[in-house]
């Protein structure tokens, strides 16, 4: 009986789910039909991605409002006020972390992720090949030359918006943090700057299109007050590691 009860209950569930999932999926295909003859203009010279940028951000908030996703952001840091150029790292959850990512921050900022990134069907445009950096995990040199085109974007007054698990962790646990955001921030002696993505796991899921969770609600970002390198040394980086990764996991409790 129970077992009835249980099958029962998830097809109940199941149904609204996968129409809301359909809703976003059709409002996603839709903005990129449409603006997609745009960005194509605009990512095809550096000198307008910051422009690109902005039409990111209009695009990000039609993805969100029309399937009913809306954003609850606490500033402890005061955002605008933080030093820049600096690292932002978070935890990463969904792919709703990148879309959102552009509505908190009010500056120009670069992505840097997995190249795996470049392959995902819908959400690609927002890590695009050429604005942001894409890293070859498995190699090496690629590796290498990825941070040292981010030093690169650095010197040039952008900020680095990176996620140092490296990986989607789609059950909402945070995974191990890698070195790279923080040798980064260490060397160039640049802030970082903590955020926490509370819940968008349980908004939209990574993972089968009917087994993965989506639903309308609200996404809630707690932006911690930034970690200031300034004197730090290679010595400090499992310190700095540390310290950011406490700091995130303090927003899930």
């Amino acid at each position: 009986m129970s077992s009835l009860f249980e099958l029962l209950m998830y097809f109940l569930y199941l149904i609204p789910r996968t129409l809301w999932k359909i809703v976003f999926l059709l409002n996603f295909l839709l903005g990129l039909f449409v603006l997609y003859p745009i960005f194509y203009v605009l990512l095809s010279n550096e000198a307008w991605f910051p422009k690109a940028m902005l039409l990111k951000r209009f695009w990000a908030r039609w993805i969100l409002i029309v399937p009913g996703i809306f954003v609850s952001v606490q500033d402890k840091a005061n955002i605008r006020s933080v030093t820049k150029p600096c690292v932002y790292c978070s935890n990463h959850t969904s792919y709703l972390d990148i879309v959102i990512s552009y509505l908190l921050l009010p500056d120009y900022f670069v992505f840097m992720g997995k190249a795996e990134l470049l392959k995902a069907p819908l959400f690609k445009l927002f890590f695009t090949k050429g604005m942001d950096i894409a890293v070859e995990r498995k190699s090496r040199t690629g590796s290498h030359q990825a941070f040292l085109r981010a030093g690169k974007e650095i010197d040039k007054g952008h900020s680095m918006f990176m996620f140092p698990e490296g990986t989607l962790a789609s059950d909402g646990v945070m995974g191990r943090f890698k070195n790279g955001a923080f040798k980064l921030a260490i060397d160039k002696q640049i802030p970082v700057v903590p955020i926490t993505f509370t819940n968008n796991w349980k908004l939209l899921q990574n993972g089968g299109f009917f087994k993965a969770f989506g639903r309308p609600g609200i996404a809630s970002v707690i932006i911690h007050e930034p970690i200031y390198t300034k004197g730090y040394t290679d010595a400090d980086l499992v310190s700095l590691l540390n310290k950011t990764r406490d700091v995130i996991a303090s927003g899930l409790l």
